[in-house]
């Protein structure tokens, strides 16, 4: 392992808590320029002539294909050599492929852009959740971890907010070339002054110097249910989390005439204050509830996904702004309570070398499933339902694919019942 670090992680509150507000600031650059694409749908559809499954394409193949393919291998490296490093050159590729997005002239051209920004980002995540969890001790990960994913709603905030009003002013052209040297100028910042930590240096064992090969973690998982019904609940989950924030801005557009401007102003804080009273209730409930009882990290988001499909229902059949906008607000914030407690349970069922190997299956599996067909099969059961519906197409697919939060909480409460077993024990 090459590393910058010093031997200890514990060189004070105020540094851990920088290193962590830079990998968000990173992660909130993941978002824009992974989400960016949904409040422009409708300007891009209009300008290059596609259907509702062309964006489907580009909104979830495009960018899941490589993201997914290559996330195992980068972070395969991570568990081997300087995090920093990888996730500094990741940071730079995906926000380059951003700003080429603003250059394309016709669907194949946006498709292969959009590949590129899968391969930069593939290296973003996994690197960075192993180096949280070797900045903060075992009884705060789930909350730093759910600190972090604070990225997930501030990006798709930002990257909805920014992106509509820098379209309607400019284009939707310029909206990704700022975003994506915007991303540009943070990579040095990240390289000069986030440090490499010792890997496991805060567990009750250090992690062995040489990280397992790939056949060994994932026989370590095979005897690990617990991962594989969490990470394919997930998936599920993230079907309609991404398939959401995707469509639901074109939904806006077309259900209730809103504006760009008006679309993005509303969606954009739908986005934001759900997003950041979910994930950090979530990851709350996880640390205080997990160590009660290690079932809870499974039981606090299945509990949530129930609780969420009658007010997305509600919400996607109201008519009044006001009303609609509080009803999206409540399921947006359980939708997303899992991902401090489920990405804590997965650093907690492997063994410290192991771990950011094993957070690239979970991505993997998460993302290939959930972006790769959550937003290709939304388009695409919108276009279907179109001689049925109409214009009301988009509204129908989203409603019946509500059922996949229902299956997510299955999964979920069956993780529950494996987690204390599964747990990993030095």
């Amino acid at each position: 392992m090459t590393s910058a670090a010093t031997d200890n992680q514990t060189t004070g509150t105020a540094y851990r808590t920088y290193v962590l507000i830079i990998l968000i600031l990173v992660y909130i650059f993941n978002f824009i320029d992974r989400q960016i694409l949904g409040i422009l749908a409708p300007s891009i559809k209009a300008e290059l002539n596609l259907t509702d499954t062309d964006l489907g394409w580009l909104g979830g193949p495009a960018f899941a294909l490589f993201y997914t393919a290559m996330g195992v291998p980068i972070a395969m490296l991570a568990d081997r050599f300087n995090r920093t490093w990888i996730i500094t050159i990741s940071l730079a590729v995906w926000s380059g492929f951003t700003a080429l997005c603003g250059t394309a002239t016709n669907f194949w051209q946006l498709f292969l852009f959009r590949l590129g920004v899968g391969v930069g980002e593939a290296g973003g995540v996994a690197p960075s959740y192993s180096l949280i969890a070797d900045y903060f001790p075992p009884k705060e990960r789930s909350r730093a971890l759910a600190a972090y994913s604070f990225g997930v709603p501030i990006g798709m905030a930002l990257g909805i907010l920014f992106g509509g009003l820098i379209a309607n002013e400019i284009g939707w052209r310029w909206a990704f070339i700022i975003c994506g040297l915007a991303g540009l100028a943070l990579a040095p910042l990240l390289k000069m002054t986030v440090r490499e930590p010792v890997r496991g240096g805060l567990d009750a064992v250090q992690a062995k110097p040489n990280a397992p090969s790939l056949k060994v973690v994932l026989a370590t998982l095979s005897n690990k249910p617990s991962f594989w019904l969490l990470a394919f609940g997930a998936s599920f989950s993230s079907i309609m989390g991404y398939g959401l924030a995707f469509w639901l801005p074109s939904f806006f557009e077309r259900s209730h005439g809103m504006s760009l401007v008006d679309r993005s102003l509303f969606f954009s804080g739908i986005v934001f204050i759900g997003g950041l009273i979910g994930i950090w209730l979530g990851g709350t409930l996880g640390d205080r509830l997990g160590g009660q009882n290690k079932a809870n990290y499974a039981r606090v988001p299945a509990t949530a996904f129930l609780i969420s499909v009658p007010f997305f229902f509600g919400a996607v059949n109201i008519s009044d702004p006001i009303f609609m906008f509080v009803l999206f607000v409540v399921p947006q914030a359980l939708a997303l309570m899992w991902l401090g407690p489920t990405l804590s349970a997965v650093q907690h069922l492997v063994a410290p070398s192991m771990r950011a190997t094993s957070s690239a299956i979970f991505l993997f599996i998460n993302n290939l499933i959930g972006i790769g067909f959550g937003t290709l099969f939304l388009g695409w059961l919108s276009d279907v339902l179109r001689a049925e519906y109409g214009q009301e197409s988009l509204r129908y697919s989203i409603l019946y694919c509500l059922g996949f939060y229902i299956l997510a909480a299955i999964l979920f409460f069956l993780a529950s019942r494996r987690l204390t077993r599964d747990w990993h024990r030095e």
